[in-house]
């Protein structure tokens, strides 16, 4: 397509996407009740909420907790950085009043939420209501890079639409700081200090993808230290967790790192790096915050003077209410007094418009200054559209997880920069893209898979050597997946469950790395839809997902070291009421993206005689499945309905030619 229709499509399935995500989530806050809500796992009913004071970026604290302090909280899929909307129990969560936050700390007993203004009175009260809420700005910014998009370079969009082959130089030998990468990943990092348009990073489960990125961009922090003008890099992901994961590395190995976001959605550890912990340091914003306290007083005494509102003003300009008083004049039946009264008002809030102008100038004074001094800024692709970063150009983005971003995302990062190097595996899950619209017309499809697709091996090394699985269970996603490519590295070829716990009595199977259970089809393990919902549950499996985790937790692991993983929403709610234990996480496939455990048990859900499987048929969301264990790996399903896709049908057969497979009966 050409530019025209390029910029239009992808506008059009944001669009989309974005009244989709808006109707389906304001249609579930209006269909079901908050305790409903709470028991899906997205929101949290009997609040009570306490001040905590102001925090990074004058922003209001206030910490939630159970109305009874004693009470944990349900689990959730409300986590830190999320924006969360607050309103009192019994009422309608859409009443104007009720103020919106950011998700800033999250304990076991209570949830700390940031708001950028005084949140109401009632917010300190009991019987509060907490839910789960959409954010819009980053639809608007998806919007914004498309219009960006049709203003670059011709050359430069011929590139990107695969009209015109990018260009390569020649690089001399360097040295490599991290002197432990292994051949697939140096190569990655010399063709990509090499191109001068775009290079891909193909990391499958394991491989080391970021640490391949953090040693692009010491490279490339070294040669502008080096050099006569030090480059301006930009480190992006699409999620928070992805962007603190590169600035964690990155401030490991001595880059001067400036994290840049909501300082809620930065992890505690890491707040030392972020703009907002960095620019207080700053006279200039030190000074600014003087400036806006000195406002604030003024605020406080205009309570005192009379508020040119309609009654008095009387449709009277600001000026000439201005000028009567200054003549001691009236008008309009307006008594002076009053005409005075507004006056008064009206010089404070000069005044105060005066002061917060200058405050502002300050403020950005020093935000700027910082920015210009960072080595590397690191920031989610949404805040990369934001209007801190609105003047930056960079020389080079490295863009991590490059796969879950939406094309339209990854445009915000890639656009603000010359030349740009994306990691990810399209082999793995997409983004979650929710109206069906939207994703038929490839909503779902990264820019990374689109520009591998045009452009081929020419622009792409593969990463080839994975450090987390045995091998046993890298077998099947390397064969299915990776063509075979994938190699196990000598430090987790060959290593279980014994190399945790070797005084452990683990039956057999315990120890095994790989595991199928068989359901066999059993009116026991049939699948359910629960009334009012559209995913599914499976009991039985629930039940067996127990006992199988309560075997491992009393031979000795660690209730950290294990996760259940499923693909259905209503199956990891059922699961977590089964099985309480503190630290065992328990999530679905499309969560635990990007994770790893030494243990994971894995329930398939879907089992019925008409063999249906569902979004099951997406094997992507099976490699994700599949590739997240180190040591032990548990699979249960029923192979009859899974069967009915030729990939399941495959991973039944490898489990029982390799000795893998049980039936339930015998587990």
């Amino acid at each position: 397509m050409n530019e025209n229709e390029y910029v239009r499509h992808f506008t059009d399935l944001v669009e989309l996407e974005r009244e989709e995500q808006m109707r389906l989530h304001e249609e579930e806050m209006r269909r079901l009740s908050g305790r409903e809500r709470e028991e899906k796992g997205r929101a949290f009913m009997r609040m009570k909420g306490k001040s905590q004071g102001l925090g990074l970026g004058g922003k209001h604290l206030v910490r939630f907790r159970k109305q009874n302090s004693a009470t944990t909280l349900p689990e959730s899929e409300i986590e830190v950085g999320d924006l969360v909307l607050v309103s009192k129990s019994g009422t309608s969560p859409w009443d104007e009043d009720n103020p919106t936050g950011t998700v800033a700390e999250k304990t076991p007993y209570s949830i700390t939420v940031a708001f950028d203004e005084a949140p109401p009175g009632f917010v300190f009260r009991k019987d509060l209501r907490i839910d789960l809420f959409v954010n819009d700005i980053t639809f608007q910014r998806m919007i914004e890079a498309l219009k960006k998009f049709k203003r670059l370079p011709r050359w430069r969009k011929d590139k990107l639409l695969g009209s015109a082959a990018p260009d390569f130089e020649k690089i001399g030998e360097i040295e490599f700081y991290n002197q432990k990468l292994n051949d697939s990943q140096r190569e990655a990092v010399l063709r990509s200090l090499a191109a001068r348009d775009f290079f891909l990073i193909h990391g499958p489960p394991g491989t080391g993808k970021t640490i391949t990125c953090i040693e692009i961009i010491a490279q490339l922090v070294e040669h502008g230290r080096e050099g006569e003008r030090s480059y301006k890099i930009l480190a992006a992901a699409d999620s928070n967790v992805a962007v603190d994961n590169l600035v964690e590395r990155l401030d490991k190995i001595g880059v001067e790192v400036v994290r840049i976001g909501h300082p809620a959605r930065v992890i505690p550890s890491l707040r030392r790096r972020s703009l907002d912990y960095l620019v207080q340091e700053e006279p200039d914003y030190i000074k600014a915050q003087e400036l806006r306290e000195k406002a604030y007083e003024i605020k406080e005494r205009m309570k005192g003077f009379i508020v040119p509102e309609m009654k008095w003003r009387r449709g009277l300009s600001d000026e000439t209410i201005m000028k009567l008083a200054s003549e001691g004049k009236t008008t309009r039946g307006i008594p002076k007094h009053k005409i005075g009264g507004m006056r008064k008002w009206l010089d404070l809030k000069h005044g105060i418009d005066k002061l917060f102008g200058a405050a502002r100038e300050l403020e950005e004074r020093a935000v700027k200054r910082i920015i210009q001094e960072a080595e590397v800024i690191c920031a989610t692709n949404s805040t990369v559209g934001s209007e801190i970063l609105k003047g930056e150009r960079f020389d080079f983005a490295v863009v991590d997880e490059a796969t879950q971003s939406t094309e339209p995302s990854s445009l915000i990062s890639v656009l603000k920069t010359k030349r740009f190097i994306m990691a990810g595996d399209h082999k793995q899950l997409p983004p979650t893209i929710l109206n069906e619209d939207a994703a038929r017309g490839n909503l779902s499809k990264s820019l990374f898979e689109r520009l591998l697709e045009m452009h081929g091996d020419r622009i792409r090394v593969m990463l080839e050597v994975q450090y987390r699985m045995n091998d046993e269970i890298a077998e099947f996603p390397n064969k299915e997946f990776y063509d075979g490519k994938l190699k196990a590295d000598e430090s987790v070829k060959e290593h279980n469950l014994l190399d945790l716990l070797p005084e452990s009595k683990f039956v057999n199977e315990d120890i095994k790395p790989f595991l199928f259970i068989d359901t066999g089809g059993s009116e026991t393990f049939k699948e359910r839809t629960r009334r009012g919902s559209t995913s599914k549950e499976n009991a039985g499996e629930a039940k067996l997902v127990e006992e199988i985790a309560a075997r491992l937790l009393s031979a000795g692991i660690r209730p950290e070291d294990i996760a259940v993983i499923s693909p259905y929403d209503d199956q990891v709610a059922l699961i977590r009421k089964m099985l309480r234990v503190e630290g065992l996480e328990i999530k679905t496939v499309d969560g635990f993206q990007g994770r790893e455990k030494e243990v994971v048990i894995v329930s398939f859900v879907r089992c019925n005689k008409s063999r249906e499987i569902g979004f099951l048929r997406d094997l992507r969301r099976l490699n994700v499945s599949i590739t997240r264990a180190k040591r032990k790996l548990v699979l249960i399903g029923d192979s009859n309905t899974l069967e009915s896709e030729g990939c399941y049908k495959r991973l039944v057969a490898l489990a029982k030619e390799r000795g893998a497979y049980k039936r339930v009966a015998f587990v």
